[in-house]
């Protein structure tokens, strides 16, 4: 099959890293694969920029020549994002900067409706995942308005990671419930993807109209955001829904060493170890950091029989030592088998969040062997197995997250039994050659249902 996936990022994590995934495991199969980005950090040449192929103004691409030049610099020099934002935003496209200052989510990437120049023979299928991009120096990089025309040349399928489909303008709502009627008057325009000003009565419409002439199977990670989606303006759209779980790569999250582990990382074979991996984790709006903190205190203080270490990985930041220990920061790692290293020297993987589809860090810790105990919150609860795999306890409660916790430090046998078990569930039914398998099962159906009743006949 000839398959193109569009997603925000070639490298990360999250959504990312599933299309990745998913991109590089379909060519291993024998597919043609690509993946068209908004931002390439890699030099994979199947992964295509979607900026490279507009023929916009001489001025326009010149710019976006320039922004491009710049992005390895991005985290090395200071100030090259915000000149990169302003250069590729702000100059270049002076359309989008008037509707991002009017709340106005913006579209206008003239390159979506020429993807599918990025292959000489036409996809057979498209594969959409995060179709904005927030954090982009444009501030996005997919045409919605595109949706329509694409969904009727090509079959097109989109994955959600989170519910910003759904919305006026969050990637999470955080509770609120004004998604379903139409929003409006927002409780708070900072959320990511951030807005100016509410507009998001008019962005709901827009995208309301957009899924009304299109025609796409849908699928997500969790039951959770499956039942969003149902309630959602999208659901007029979908021709087929299926419930997909994310797959891990056990090739390199699996059970390993803790011994060996911990000396490759320079922890202490003697403590007990900690860990929350999470981008950006103290100041991400999504995710709970201070209900970590305040459950690594309460640990600590109440645990004496050994020292404490909690790590914090996907953060950078001094130590904070307290009584019997500390928390760690430690920086993202672009190398997956060193952060499988400090799954694999945990004892207790904590996950705290105030909004997760189905975090890809838990099924890491799983697989990894790591008991885990998590926020019961949206789709996290679809991967624990509670009293099994894990414990679930309720969002923001600290004290029940660290009486899990120390039920878990203060019992080897539990801790060694839970750990096996989560290694069992994770290869069973989170593994990334049945997410992989099951999606070009699909993709066959969807192709053989479109040449059966002449729909995208053109396209196979």
């Amino acid at each position: 099959m000839r398959i193109l996936q569009i997603s925000t990022y070639d490298k990360g994590g999250g959504a990312e890293a599933i299309a990745w995934q998913l991109f590089d495991q379909y060519r291993r199969r024998g597919h043609h694969s690509l993946l068209a980005v908004g931002e390439k950090l890699g030099d994979d040449p199947q992964v295509i920029r979607l900026s490279d192929v507009e023929t916009g103004k001489a001025l326009d691409s010149s710019l976006t020549n320039l922004g491009n030049w710049l992005a390895p610099y991005e985290g090395r020099i200071r100030g090259v994002w915000r000149m990169r934002r302003w250069l590729q935003t702000y100059v270049a496209r002076p359309h989008n900067w008037w509707q991002t200052r009017m709340g106005r989510e913006s579209f206008n990437f003239p390159e979506s409706w020429r993807i599918l120049d990025l292959i000489p023979d036409r996809p057979d299928i498209i594969h959409c995942h995060n179709l904005h991009g927030g954090w982009l120096p444009r501030g996005g990089y997919f045409d919605l308005n595109a949706l329509p025309w694409l969904s009727r040349k090509i079959p097109t399928m989109m994955t959600l990671h989170d519910t910003w489909m759904l919305s006026g303008h969050c990637a999470y709502t955080l509770g609120c419930d004004r998604w379903k009627t139409g929003c409006g008057h927002c409780p708070d325009l900072s959320i990511y993807p951030a807005i100016a000003r509410d507009a998001t009565t008019t962005n709901w419409r827009h995208k309301r109209d957009i899924y009304a002439d299109s025609r796409v199977y849908l699928a997500t990670p969790s039951r959770w955001l499956m039942r969003q989606v149902e309630q959602s303006m999208l659901a007029p759209a979908i021709v087929e829904g299926r419930v997909i779980p994310n797959g891990v790569d056990s090739t390199v999250y699996k059970p390993g060493s803790k011994q060996q582990a911990r000396e490759a990382l320079g922890l202490s074979q003697q403590d007990m170890v900690l860990l929350f991996v999470a981008n950006a984790a103290k100041s991400n709006v999504f995710k709970d950091y201070r209900t970590i903190e305040q459950c690594a205190l309460q640990v600590a203080t109440r645990y004496s029989s050994r020292r404490i270490t909690v790590i914090v990985l996907g953060d950078c930041g001094d130590p904070i030592p307290y009584k019997n220990g500390e928390i760690r920061f430690v920086p993202f790692q672009r190398d997956k088998q060193i952060t499988a290293q400090y799954y694999q020297s945990t004892d207790v993987y904590m996950h705290a969040a105030k909004s997760d589809t189905f975090p890809n860090t838990v099924l890491e810790a799983l697989a990894c062997g790591c008991p885990v105990v998590a926020t019961a919150i949206d789709g996290i609860p679809e991967q624990i197995e509670e009293g099994r795999s894990g414990f679930l306890v309720p969002a923001g409660d600290a004290e029940a997250m660290a009486g899990r916790v120390l039920q878990l430090l203060s019992n080897e046998r539990l801790r060694a039994t839970m750990g096996t078990t989560a290694a069992e569930i994770a290869s069973r039914s989170f593994s990334m050659q049945r997410q992989v398998q099951t999606y070009l099962d699909w993709y066959e159906q969807i192709l053989s249902s479109s040449q059966l009743t002449g729909r995208h006949v053109h396209a196979c």
